[in-house]
Protein backbone atom coordinates (compact mmCIF):
# COMPACT_ATOMS: atom_id res chain seq x y z
CA UNK A 1 0.00 0.00 0.00
CA UNK A 2 1.29 3.41 -1.05
CA UNK A 3 2.42 5.76 2.28
CA UNK A 4 3.94 8.96 2.77
CA UNK A 5 7.46 8.39 0.70
CA UNK A 6 5.25 6.47 -2.09
CA UNK A 7 3.32 9.37 -2.66
CA UNK A 8 6.28 11.86 -2.47
CA UNK A 9 8.16 9.66 -4.81
CA UNK A 10 4.70 10.06 -6.90
CA UNK A 11 4.60 13.94 -7.11
CA UNK A 12 8.83 13.97 -8.22
CA UNK A 13 7.83 11.23 -11.01
CA UNK A 14 4.96 13.50 -12.30
CA UNK A 15 7.28 16.94 -12.18
CA UNK A 16 10.43 15.24 -13.87
CA UNK A 17 8.04 13.57 -16.43
CA UNK A 18 5.88 16.48 -17.24
CA UNK A 19 8.46 19.37 -16.97
CA UNK A 20 8.24 21.37 -20.00
CA UNK A 21 5.42 19.02 -21.50
CA UNK A 22 2.78 21.09 -22.56
CA UNK A 23 -1.17 19.30 -22.39
CA UNK A 24 -4.17 19.81 -24.20
CA UNK A 25 -7.98 19.29 -23.97
CA UNK A 26 -10.24 18.05 -21.49
CA UNK A 27 -9.10 15.68 -18.31
CA UNK A 28 -10.94 12.45 -19.17
CA UNK A 29 -11.99 9.68 -16.30
CA UNK A 30 -12.74 5.91 -16.97
CA UNK A 31 -16.39 5.02 -17.34
CA UNK A 32 -16.28 2.37 -14.32
CA UNK A 33 -14.55 4.87 -11.90
CA UNK A 34 -17.08 6.61 -9.02
CA UNK A 35 -14.72 9.50 -8.47
CA UNK A 36 -16.25 12.90 -9.41
CA UNK A 37 -15.36 14.18 -13.23
CA UNK A 38 -12.62 16.93 -13.53
CA UNK A 39 -14.35 19.65 -15.31
CA UNK A 40 -10.85 21.29 -16.67
CA UNK A 41 -10.70 21.95 -20.42
CA UNK A 42 -8.07 24.53 -21.50
CA UNK A 43 -5.81 24.51 -24.68
CA UNK A 44 -2.47 24.68 -23.20
CA UNK A 45 -1.69 24.01 -19.58
CA UNK A 46 1.22 22.98 -17.61
CA UNK A 47 0.77 20.05 -14.97
CA UNK A 48 3.14 20.72 -11.13
CA UNK A 49 2.64 18.44 -8.41
CA UNK A 50 3.49 18.47 -4.31
CA UNK A 51 2.94 15.98 -1.83
CA UNK A 52 2.13 15.77 1.76
CA UNK A 53 2.00 13.08 3.65
CA UNK A 54 -0.69 10.55 2.23
CA UNK A 55 -1.23 12.83 -0.27
CA UNK A 56 -0.62 13.71 -3.77
CA UNK A 57 -1.94 17.43 -5.11
CA UNK A 58 -1.76 18.34 -8.94
CA UNK A 59 -2.29 21.73 -10.29
CA UNK A 60 -3.09 22.41 -14.07
CA UNK A 61 -2.10 26.14 -15.00
CA UNK A 62 -3.59 27.64 -18.05
CA UNK A 63 -0.99 28.70 -20.80
CA UNK A 64 -1.80 32.17 -21.54
CA UNK A 65 -0.83 33.39 -25.23
CA UNK A 66 0.21 36.09 -26.55
CA UNK A 67 -3.25 36.96 -28.47
CA UNK A 68 -4.89 36.25 -25.51
CA UNK A 69 -6.82 39.60 -24.18
CA UNK A 70 -7.50 40.01 -20.12
CA UNK A 71 -9.45 42.39 -20.54
CA UNK A 72 -12.44 40.42 -23.13
CA UNK A 73 -13.23 36.76 -20.86
CA UNK A 74 -16.02 36.21 -23.07
CA UNK A 75 -13.37 34.81 -25.53
CA UNK A 76 -12.13 32.19 -22.74
CA UNK A 77 -16.08 31.37 -21.24
CA UNK A 78 -17.00 30.66 -25.28
CA UNK A 79 -14.66 28.53 -26.30
CA UNK A 80 -15.31 26.83 -22.54
CA UNK A 81 -11.84 26.59 -21.97
CA UNK A 82 -10.62 27.70 -18.13
CA UNK A 83 -8.91 30.69 -17.32
CA UNK A 84 -7.88 29.85 -13.80
CA UNK A 85 -5.24 27.05 -11.86
CA UNK A 86 -7.49 24.03 -10.71
CA UNK A 87 -6.26 21.46 -8.04
CA UNK A 88 -6.69 18.22 -8.12
CA UNK A 89 -5.68 16.00 -4.80
CA UNK A 90 -5.29 12.73 -5.08
CA UNK A 91 -5.60 9.97 -2.62
CA UNK A 92 -3.79 6.62 -3.94
CA UNK A 93 -5.58 3.96 -1.73
CA UNK A 94 -4.25 0.50 -1.81
CA UNK A 95 -2.75 0.94 -5.50
CA UNK A 96 -2.50 4.26 -6.75
CA UNK A 97 0.42 5.78 -8.96
CA UNK A 98 0.91 7.54 -12.07
CA UNK A 99 2.24 6.63 -15.32
CA UNK A 100 3.31 8.83 -18.34
CA UNK A 101 3.04 6.75 -21.56
CA UNK A 102 1.87 7.09 -25.54
CA UNK A 103 -1.15 6.79 -26.33
CA UNK A 104 -1.16 3.14 -27.58
CA UNK A 105 0.79 1.95 -24.33
CA UNK A 106 -1.93 3.36 -21.83
CA UNK A 107 -1.76 0.78 -18.88
CA UNK A 108 -4.87 -0.90 -17.26
CA UNK A 109 -7.40 0.35 -15.33
CA UNK A 110 -6.19 4.38 -15.71
CA UNK A 111 -9.25 6.15 -14.43
CA UNK A 112 -8.21 9.73 -15.03
CA UNK A 113 -5.89 10.49 -17.53
CA UNK A 114 -4.58 14.06 -19.43
CA UNK A 115 -3.60 14.39 -22.67
CA UNK A 116 -0.34 16.07 -23.89
CA UNK A 117 -0.02 18.45 -27.17
CA UNK A 118 2.90 16.90 -28.56
CA UNK A 119 2.49 14.54 -31.73
CA UNK A 120 2.67 11.50 -30.96
CA UNK A 121 0.53 12.36 -28.14
CA UNK A 122 1.73 11.09 -25.05
CA UNK A 123 -0.79 10.85 -21.39
CA UNK A 124 0.09 11.33 -18.06
CA UNK A 125 -2.40 8.69 -15.64
CA UNK A 126 -3.86 8.00 -12.61
CA UNK A 127 -3.75 3.76 -12.26
CA UNK A 128 -5.58 2.26 -9.64
CA UNK A 129 -6.71 -1.41 -9.95
CA UNK A 130 -7.84 -2.13 -7.38
CA UNK A 131 -10.06 1.55 -7.11
CA UNK A 132 -9.96 2.32 -3.03
CA UNK A 133 -8.05 5.30 -4.13
CA UNK A 134 -9.51 9.08 -4.86
CA UNK A 135 -9.56 12.27 -6.64
CA UNK A 136 -10.98 15.55 -5.86
CA UNK A 137 -11.05 18.24 -8.23
CA UNK A 138 -10.55 22.16 -6.30
CA UNK A 139 -9.49 19.96 -3.77
CA UNK A 140 -7.74 21.05 -0.22
CA UNK A 141 -5.69 18.89 2.23
CA UNK A 142 -7.74 16.70 4.04
CA UNK A 143 -8.40 19.15 7.13
CA UNK A 144 -8.73 16.30 9.67
CA UNK A 145 -5.03 15.40 8.91
CA UNK A 146 -1.82 16.61 10.95
CA UNK A 147 1.37 17.64 9.31
CA UNK A 148 3.34 15.58 7.38
CA UNK A 149 5.89 13.35 8.81
CA UNK A 150 8.79 14.46 6.32
CA UNK A 151 8.49 18.01 5.35
CA UNK A 152 6.88 19.71 8.21
CA UNK A 153 8.84 17.53 10.94
CA UNK A 154 8.80 20.75 13.35
CA UNK A 155 4.74 20.84 13.40
CA UNK A 156 4.31 17.24 13.49
CA UNK A 157 6.05 16.96 16.92
CA UNK A 158 4.62 19.99 18.51
CA UNK A 159 0.95 18.19 17.19
CA UNK A 160 1.22 14.75 18.70
CA UNK A 161 3.16 16.72 22.28
CA UNK A 162 0.39 18.91 22.72
CA UNK A 163 -2.24 16.35 22.31
CA UNK A 164 -1.06 13.25 24.26
CA UNK A 165 -3.66 13.99 26.42
CA UNK A 166 -6.13 13.27 24.38
CA UNK A 167 -8.18 9.89 24.38
CA UNK A 168 -6.43 8.53 21.22
CA UNK A 169 -3.32 8.46 22.55
CA UNK A 170 -5.35 5.31 24.67
CA UNK A 171 -4.62 3.21 22.33
CA UNK A 172 -1.61 1.01 21.54
CA UNK A 173 1.07 2.45 19.89
CA UNK A 174 0.90 0.23 16.64
CA UNK A 175 -2.37 1.87 16.22
CA UNK A 176 -2.14 4.90 17.09
CA UNK A 177 0.53 5.04 14.55
CA UNK A 178 -1.97 4.65 11.76
CA UNK A 179 -4.17 7.82 13.20
CA UNK A 180 -3.84 10.35 10.16
CA UNK A 181 -4.78 13.68 12.59
CA UNK A 182 -1.20 12.98 14.38
CA UNK A 183 1.32 10.75 12.20
CA UNK A 184 0.36 11.57 8.13
CA UNK A 185 2.19 9.71 5.87
CA UNK A 186 2.84 6.49 8.58
CA UNK A 187 1.25 3.41 7.28
CA UNK A 188 1.50 -0.52 7.46
CA UNK A 189 5.02 -1.62 6.65
CA UNK A 190 6.27 1.74 8.33
CA UNK A 191 5.21 1.51 11.77
CA UNK A 192 6.46 -2.05 11.64
CA UNK A 193 9.63 -0.97 11.08
CA UNK A 194 9.77 2.21 13.50
CA UNK A 195 9.08 0.07 16.68
CA UNK A 196 11.16 -2.46 15.53
CA UNK A 197 13.82 -0.50 15.22
CA UNK A 198 13.32 0.89 18.85
CA UNK A 199 12.53 -2.63 20.34
CA UNK A 200 9.14 -1.06 21.63
CA UNK A 201 5.85 -3.63 21.60
CA UNK A 202 3.46 -2.99 19.52
CA UNK A 203 0.79 -2.94 21.98
CA UNK A 204 1.67 -1.10 24.65
CA UNK A 205 -0.25 2.27 25.40
CA UNK A 206 1.21 4.87 23.08
CA UNK A 207 1.11 7.69 25.84
CA UNK A 208 3.69 5.42 27.96
CA UNK A 209 5.46 5.67 24.82
CA UNK A 210 5.37 9.52 23.86
CA UNK A 211 5.49 10.88 27.34
CA UNK A 212 8.67 12.63 28.11
CA UNK A 213 9.31 13.50 24.72
CA UNK A 214 9.75 17.16 23.66
CA UNK A 215 8.14 19.55 21.30
CA UNK A 216 11.98 20.51 20.12
CA UNK A 217 14.15 17.49 18.90
CA UNK A 218 17.55 18.88 20.52
CA UNK A 219 19.57 16.05 18.61
CA UNK A 220 20.55 16.42 14.93
CA UNK A 221 18.44 15.08 12.30
CA UNK A 222 18.41 14.16 8.43
CA UNK A 223 18.62 17.58 6.21
CA UNK A 224 15.34 17.85 4.01
CA UNK A 225 14.95 15.90 0.90
CA UNK A 226 15.72 17.63 -2.26
CA UNK A 227 13.08 17.13 -4.77
CA UNK A 228 15.36 15.62 -6.92
CA UNK A 229 14.99 12.03 -9.34
CA UNK A 230 15.22 8.41 -8.95
CA UNK A 231 18.90 8.54 -9.77
CA UNK A 232 19.86 11.35 -6.91
CA UNK A 233 22.28 9.66 -4.44
CA UNK A 234 21.05 8.70 -1.13
CA UNK A 235 21.76 11.74 1.81
CA UNK A 236 23.90 10.15 4.56
CA UNK A 237 22.59 10.81 7.63
CA UNK A 238 25.16 12.57 10.44
CA UNK A 239 24.76 10.29 13.82
CA UNK A 240 25.07 11.97 17.10
CA UNK A 241 26.69 10.09 19.83
CA UNK A 242 24.75 8.67 22.46
CA UNK A 243 21.65 9.33 20.82
CA UNK A 244 18.29 7.87 22.94
CA UNK A 245 15.64 6.40 21.38
CA UNK A 246 13.16 8.64 20.25
CA UNK A 247 9.71 7.61 18.17
CA UNK A 248 8.60 11.40 16.60
CA UNK A 249 12.66 11.07 15.02
CA UNK A 250 12.07 7.68 13.63
CA UNK A 251 8.63 8.71 11.91
CA UNK A 252 11.02 11.41 10.13
CA UNK A 253 13.83 9.59 9.22
CA UNK A 254 12.60 6.08 8.30
CA UNK A 255 10.19 7.36 5.34
CA UNK A 256 12.95 9.80 4.52
CA UNK A 257 15.45 6.34 3.87
CA UNK A 258 12.41 4.92 1.39
CA UNK A 259 12.62 8.32 -0.31
CA UNK A 260 16.49 7.86 -0.67
CA UNK A 261 15.68 4.50 -2.22
CA UNK A 262 14.54 6.31 -4.94
CA UNK A 263 12.67 4.18 -7.80
CA UNK A 264 14.00 1.56 -6.13
CA UNK A 265 11.21 1.20 -3.43
CA UNK A 266 7.54 0.55 -3.52
CA UNK A 267 6.14 0.72 -7.23
CA UNK A 268 2.92 -1.22 -8.13
CA UNK A 269 3.82 -2.17 -11.50
CA UNK A 270 7.62 -3.53 -10.90
CA UNK A 271 7.93 -7.42 -10.43
CA UNK A 272 11.38 -6.75 -8.88
CA UNK A 273 11.30 -5.79 -4.86
CA UNK A 274 15.11 -6.90 -4.06
CA UNK A 275 16.07 -3.42 -3.46
CA UNK A 276 12.84 -2.44 -1.01
CA UNK A 277 12.94 -5.85 0.48
CA UNK A 278 16.82 -5.82 1.31
CA UNK A 279 15.78 -2.78 3.43
CA UNK A 280 12.67 -4.59 5.49
CA UNK A 281 13.86 -5.60 8.66
CA UNK A 282 10.65 -6.55 10.11
CA UNK A 283 8.09 -6.23 7.69
CA UNK A 284 7.12 -9.48 6.16
CA UNK A 285 10.48 -10.77 6.53
CA UNK A 286 10.87 -14.46 7.49
CA UNK A 287 11.35 -15.21 11.55
CA UNK A 288 8.91 -12.37 12.49
CA UNK A 289 5.63 -12.70 13.92
CA UNK A 290 2.33 -11.21 12.51
CA UNK A 291 -0.99 -10.61 14.74
CA UNK A 292 -3.87 -8.81 13.47
CA UNK A 293 -4.82 -5.68 15.53
CA UNK A 294 -7.92 -4.17 17.02
CA UNK A 295 -8.93 -2.60 13.07
CA UNK A 296 -8.02 -5.96 11.48
CA UNK A 297 -4.92 -4.97 10.27
CA UNK A 298 -1.49 -7.26 9.97
CA UNK A 299 1.45 -6.06 12.76
CA UNK A 300 4.64 -7.76 12.22
CA UNK A 301 6.79 -7.70 15.25
CA UNK A 302 8.95 -9.62 17.34
CA UNK A 303 9.29 -11.01 20.60
CA UNK A 304 6.39 -10.41 23.26
CA UNK A 305 3.39 -8.12 21.68
CA UNK A 306 2.82 -6.26 24.99
CA UNK A 307 -0.45 -6.17 27.23
CA UNK A 308 -2.57 -4.70 25.27
CA UNK A 309 -2.55 -7.23 22.45
CA UNK A 310 -6.01 -8.79 21.34
CA UNK A 311 -6.67 -11.79 22.79
CA UNK A 312 -8.53 -13.50 20.14
CA UNK A 313 -6.09 -12.72 17.28
CA UNK A 314 -4.58 -15.45 14.87
CA UNK A 315 -1.93 -15.01 12.69
CA UNK A 316 -3.06 -14.22 9.28
CA UNK A 317 -3.03 -17.23 6.78
CA UNK A 318 -0.75 -16.49 3.25
CA UNK A 319 -3.40 -15.42 0.54
CA UNK A 320 -3.28 -18.03 -2.61
CA UNK A 321 -3.07 -15.64 -6.00
CA UNK A 322 -5.69 -16.65 -7.96
CA UNK A 323 -5.90 -16.51 -11.85
CA UNK A 324 -7.81 -13.56 -12.91
CA UNK A 325 -10.28 -14.10 -15.06
CA UNK A 326 -11.74 -10.59 -16.02
CA UNK A 327 -9.87 -7.92 -17.73
CA UNK A 328 -10.06 -4.50 -16.93
CA UNK A 329 -8.32 -2.64 -19.18
CA UNK A 330 -10.25 0.23 -20.61
CA UNK A 331 -8.29 1.37 -23.26
CA UNK A 332 -10.06 2.00 -26.50
CA UNK A 333 -7.93 -0.43 -28.38
CA UNK A 334 -8.67 -2.86 -25.64
CA UNK A 335 -12.86 -2.16 -25.72
CA UNK A 336 -12.74 -2.56 -29.76
CA UNK A 337 -10.81 -5.69 -29.54
CA UNK A 338 -13.23 -6.69 -26.50
CA UNK A 339 -16.39 -6.12 -28.65
CA UNK A 340 -15.09 -7.74 -31.66
CA UNK A 341 -14.03 -10.90 -29.36
CA UNK A 342 -17.44 -10.94 -27.92
CA UNK A 343 -19.44 -10.93 -31.08
CA UNK A 344 -17.51 -13.94 -32.82
CA UNK A 345 -18.16 -15.59 -29.65
CA UNK A 346 -21.64 -14.68 -29.83
CA UNK A 347 -21.99 -15.96 -33.73
CA UNK A 348 -19.43 -19.22 -33.26
CA UNK A 349 -22.87 -19.95 -30.52
CA UNK A 350 -25.49 -19.45 -32.92
CA UNK A 351 -24.04 -21.38 -35.35
CA UNK A 352 -23.75 -24.34 -32.98
CA UNK A 353 -27.16 -24.27 -31.55
CA UNK A 354 -28.64 -25.91 -34.25
CA UNK A 355 -26.29 -28.87 -34.82
CA UNK A 356 -26.66 -29.53 -31.40
CA UNK A 357 -27.71 -33.35 -30.68
CA UNK A 358 -29.58 -35.09 -27.49
CA UNK A 359 -26.48 -35.85 -25.14
CA UNK A 360 -26.77 -39.87 -25.33
CA UNK A 361 -27.93 -41.84 -22.03
CA UNK A 362 -24.10 -42.80 -20.50
CA UNK A 363 -24.47 -46.83 -18.74
CA UNK A 364 -26.06 -46.83 -15.45
CA UNK A 365 -23.52 -47.35 -12.48
CA UNK A 366 -23.68 -50.86 -11.23
CA UNK A 367 -24.49 -49.59 -8.13
CA UNK A 368 -27.82 -48.07 -9.65
CA UNK A 369 -28.45 -51.61 -11.30
CA UNK A 370 -28.20 -53.21 -7.69
CA UNK A 371 -30.55 -50.97 -6.30
CA UNK A 372 -33.31 -51.54 -9.62
CA UNK A 373 -32.39 -55.15 -8.90
CA UNK A 374 -33.23 -55.27 -5.14
CA UNK A 375 -36.24 -53.51 -5.65
CA UNK A 376 -38.09 -55.20 -8.07
CA UNK A 377 -36.82 -58.31 -5.48
CA UNK A 378 -38.98 -57.02 -2.35
CA UNK A 379 -41.63 -56.31 -4.90
CA UNK A 380 -41.77 -60.21 -6.06
CA UNK A 381 -41.83 -61.23 -2.55
CA UNK A 382 -44.44 -58.84 -1.81
CA UNK A 383 -46.52 -59.83 -4.35
CA UNK A 384 -46.09 -63.67 -3.10
CA UNK A 385 -46.79 -62.67 0.36
CA UNK A 386 -50.04 -61.54 -0.62
CA UNK A 387 -51.06 -64.71 -3.41
CA UNK A 388 -50.12 -67.09 -0.40
CA UNK A 389 -52.36 -65.04 2.30
CA UNK A 390 -55.35 -64.65 -0.38
CA UNK A 391 -55.06 -68.61 -0.91
CA UNK A 392 -55.38 -69.23 2.37
CA UNK A 393 -58.39 -67.15 3.44
CA UNK A 394 -59.75 -69.37 0.38
CA UNK A 395 -58.97 -72.17 1.70
CA UNK A 396 -59.64 -71.66 4.90
CA UNK A 397 -63.69 -70.57 3.90
CA UNK A 398 -63.83 -73.58 1.33
CA UNK A 399 -63.19 -76.11 4.56
CA UNK A 400 -65.26 -74.09 6.46
CA UNK A 401 -68.51 -74.36 3.97
CA UNK A 402 -67.60 -78.00 3.90
CA UNK A 403 -67.89 -78.33 7.68
CA UNK A 404 -71.17 -77.08 8.18
CA UNK A 405 -72.91 -78.59 5.75
CA UNK A 406 -73.05 -82.23 7.49
CA UNK A 407 -74.38 -80.08 10.53
CA UNK A 408 -77.19 -78.22 8.41
CA UNK A 409 -78.25 -81.56 6.75
CA UNK A 410 -78.55 -83.13 10.34
CA UNK A 411 -80.79 -80.61 11.54
CA UNK A 412 -83.20 -80.45 8.79
CA UNK A 413 -83.38 -84.40 9.43
CA UNK A 414 -84.39 -83.99 13.10
CA UNK A 415 -86.93 -80.96 12.07
CA UNK A 416 -88.51 -83.27 9.77
CA UNK A 417 -88.51 -86.28 12.30
CA UNK A 418 -90.29 -83.90 14.80
CA UNK A 419 -93.00 -83.06 12.51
Amino acid sequence: MPEGPELHLASLFVNKMCDGVVFTGAVRKSEVSKSPDVPFTCEAYRITATSRGKEVKLTLTPIKSDGDDDDDPRKRIKAGTADQPMDVVFRFGMSGYFRYTTEDELPKHAHLRFYSKEKPCRVLSYVDARRFGSWQPNGTWQADRGPCIMFEYKSFRENVVANLPDRAFDRPICEVLLNQKYFNGIGNYLRAEILFRLNIPPFVPARTVLEGLESEDSFEIQKPVKDETADAKPIKKKKVKGEPADLLRLCHTVPLEVVNLGGKGYDPEKADYSDFQAWLQCYYVDGMKSVRDHNGRTMWFTGDPGPMAPKDSKTPKAKKKRAKKEDHDYTPKKKVARSRSESTAVKKANKREPVTQAPKRKDTHPQEVRSKKSRTEKAEKVNAHQETRSTARRRKCSSAEQAEGPQRQSCRVTRQSGK
